[in-house]
């Protein structure tokens, strides 16, 4: 378990590259910066932003295979995480975020200016405003309850995608309430940041009923 600010920092250094581990440096002191003016994290989490945010995005691409190809899309990626770290820490795969809440996009762009991405854009729009696309690998961090959130986002899956949904200690509760097939879809792996989280882990495309 990652308990302290230098065991996330080593845990991230260990999986990524020096330059991509100073872009991360750089982000977080531009997010401390920012988080003066609005409320980007929890005020709790600023003295531990490397085990609680950074590590905590960052220990998602172990369920990642090196040989991953296609989008990322993170879903409400409001301060960046993971969408940021792991566009940081994986250049070779390119990122969509997405974010309806103005100010947090004009915050993702300067983060994504700030670390000289070339692999990252943000679309400042409601998920459901999204044109379809297919997506590599769909991660959610506190988006929006399980059921809703494959509701919205099952349209930009594949049989091959990946989901890394990160939840606290409802995430067995989440996936128990599914149907089967969904419920099939899905792991609880325990999250390496706190004993009191969880993140469900799954692969395909979930069938989803129509709402007409």
């Amino acid at each position: 378990m990652i308990e302290t600010e230098d065991q996330a920092r080593a845990f991230v250094a260990e999986r990524c590259s020096e330059e991509a581990f100073t872009a991360l440096e750089g982000f977080g002191r531009q997010l401390l910066e920012e988080a003066e003016h609005q409320n980007l994290i929890a005020r709790s989490t600023v003295e531990s932003l490397w085990q609680r945010h950074v590590a905590d995005s960052a220990q998602l691409l172990d369920y990642v295979p090196r040989e991953t190809a296609g989008i990322w899309l993170d879903l409400g990626t409001g301060a960046g995480f993971p969408g940021i770290v792991t566009a940081i820490m994986r250049p070779d795969i390119p990122h969509i975020l997405v974010e309806s809440r103005k100010r947090r996009v004009e915050w993702l762009q300067r983060a994504i200016s700030g670390a000289k991405l070339s692999n990252c854009t943000v679309l400042g729009s409601r998920l459901q405003a999204v044109d379809a696309l297919e997506a590599a690998v769909i991660s959610a961090r506190a988006f929006a309850p399980l059921k809703e959130l494959i509701s919205l986002s099952a349209r930009f899956s594949t049989e091959r995608t990946t989901w890394l949904l990160p939840k606290g200690r409802s995430a067995a509760q989440e996936r128990d309430e599914l149907d089967s097939p969904q419920r099939a879809m899905f792991h609880v792996k325990q999250s390496l940041t706190s004993s009191d989280a969880a993140i469900l882990v799954g692969k395909g495309r979930p069938k989803v009923r129509s709402r007409a």
